[in-house]
């Protein structure tokens, strides 16, 4: 063997991630809250880039007939020869279709039996009645929420008048979480003020007292006693109920009848009086900020039983090439790096443009996918919800597993069924006793679900009970897997459901 450089020619294949190709596979995995932000953050950027504006109609104008003018003038009584009523008619600055008096009272409006101010065309202040005087926008005439530290802070000022207590129950305030409870020691408030754990104590107690009741308790014990003390049900058994609630907790209905010396009877009165309780009473202040979920695609469906689906328009950000101004600007003397900017701009601009095309096309034919394999499910519900994979849907319209998981995530359909999100159709598969089609995992859980709620008082399903009746409708389940779906949708033991059902909780 020789041993010697020489050249070789070799032809060889490779995929190379672009920085473009890279960015495009990034979009198909964005929310449309996400791309919109990314594409006016472009159109910032670009110089080239401008939005694609909506024409949107004007709001058609009602012209009132001259019959009808000439009709409503008639059922007026005739004015004066000095009255300025006249010149009402041939006001020149009237706008078409409308008959006002000269006082500005919409005489359609009297006539409607609307007027401004009681059927008097002026206000007590001289000025005009009609409902353009107000001018402020919808979000100047909203009023705001008050917090939860707000309205306690309302309430400090009304109830303590020294000066120190008035900051100790400021504190208190600000240490109280949104819930309403008071986490903090307090101790750690008596050597911030210099003063006894007794006197942090009484301060507390009155603010124990504000709204809503229950606020600034300390353990959920106290919060529910101080609602009961304030409606007049906090009784010693109450009391012995709410020192042992692991145990109501647990539902062990006997040993807390034992501990509270009362009957079957006034047991179940007891747990009921405490479900109406709010466990929580500082989250009716909490503002919710939770933005509503806008569709991608819209589904709708034909006469003929087919299924239509269109891309939701609203959530498509409209983006357009302004070629003219690239044009423009290119016939302008420029430096050698101001042409290669405005190269860059305008491959940049035409790319997006391209990705936001193929990414709308790529999400359409991967939902129509969707809905062509799951369309049992659409016209008969969610039992008959078929298993599904990515390598189903990706065979079907000739993409990459990736591509599918990409589109689907945080993508959501308007369907006839509710609104979902592409990924719940996409569950695992539980083999049929009989070996025909397997099941859908989201399908039998419902099925439990609903066996449960069915369940009658004097006859309790337990897990074993369950997958008996499961396998006689063909579906080959073990125990401990309805145990894991029991326990996924927060549904107590076949023991505890007994207790409950026992006392009626």
């Amino acid at each position: 063997m020789v041993l010697a450089p020489r050249l070789d020619l070799r032809q060889s294949q490779s995929l190379v991630m672009t920085p473009q190709l890279q960015q495009a596979i990034k979009l198909l995995q964005l929310s449309n809250m996400e791309l919109s932000v990314f594409v006016e953050a472009e159109l910032e950027r670009n110089p080239l880039l401008e939005r694609e504006e909506v024409a949107s109609e004007p709001p058609p104008v009602v012209e009132t007939p001259r019959d009808a003018v000439d009709a409503l003038r008639s059922e007026l009584p005739l004015p004066d020869a000095e009255s300025p009523l006249d010149t009402a008619w041939a006001d020149p600055d009237s706008s078409p279709g409308r008959v006002t008096e000269t006082d500005g009272t919409d005489l359609g409006m009297v006539e409607a039996g609307l007027s401004m101010n009681g059927g008097s065309g002026t206000s007590g202040s001289g000025s005009r009645g009609d409902f353009d005087e107000d001018l402020r926008g919808l979000e100047e005439t909203l009023t705001e929420r008050p917090t939860l530290r707000q309205h306690l802070m309302d309430q400090v000022g009304l109830t303590f008048a020294h000066p120190t207590e008035r900051m100790i129950a400021a504190a208190l305030v600000e240490a109280i979480d949104d819930a309403g409870y008071l986490s903090e020691p307090l101790l750690g408030f008596a050597d911030q003020f210099g003063c006894t754990e007794a006197r942090i104590e009484t301060v507390l107690k009155q603010v124990q007292r504000f709204d809503p009741t229950g606020v600034g308790a300390r353990s959920l014990g106290e919060c529910l006693a101080l609602q009961l003390a304030e409606r007049n049900r906090l009784d010693p058994a109450m009391q012995a109920l709410l020192d042992h609630l692991p145990l109501l907790a647990h539902r062990d209905v006997a040993t807390l009848q034992r501990i509270c010396a009362v009957d079957a009877a006034d047991m179940t009165d007891m747990i009921g009086e405490i479900r109406a309780l709010n466990p929580k009473p500082g989250l009716a202040f909490e503002r919710s900020d939770v933005d509503p979920v806008t569709p991608d695609i819209l589904m709708h469906a034909l006469p003929d039983g087919t299924w239509i689906l269109e891309l939701n328009p609203e959530t498509l950000p409209r983006v357009l090439v302004n070629n003219r101004y690239h044009s423009r600007v290119r016939r302008q003397p420029l430096s050698k790096t101001d042409k290669e900017y405005i190269s860059e701009q305008f491959q940049t601009a035409n790319w997006l443009v391209k990705a936001l095309h193929q990414r709308a096309t790529t999400i359409l034919k991967v939902a129509s996918e969707i809905v062509r394999q799951q369309d049992a499910f659409f016209r008969h519900g969610i039992t008959h919800l078929r298993p599904l994979i990515l390598r189903d849907i990706a065979e079907g319209v000739g993409l990459h597993e990736s591509t599918v998981s990409r589109v689907t995530t945080a993508k959501y359909i308007a369907t006839p069924r509710g609104m979902l999100e592409l990924k719940y159709f996409f569950t695992s598969a539980i083999q049929s006793a009989d070996g025909s089609a397997a099941h859908s995992a989201e399908a039998v859980r419902y099925r439990i679900k609903a066996l449960i709620e069915a369940e009658k008082p004097t006859d309790v399903l337990s897990d074993d009970k369950i997958v008996e009746i499961l396998r006689v409708d063909g579906v080959d389940i073990a125990r401990r897997t309805v145990a894991k779906y029991r326990e996924a949708m927060r549904i107590s033991s076949s023991v505890q459901r007994r207790r409950e059902k026992a006392f009626g909780i």
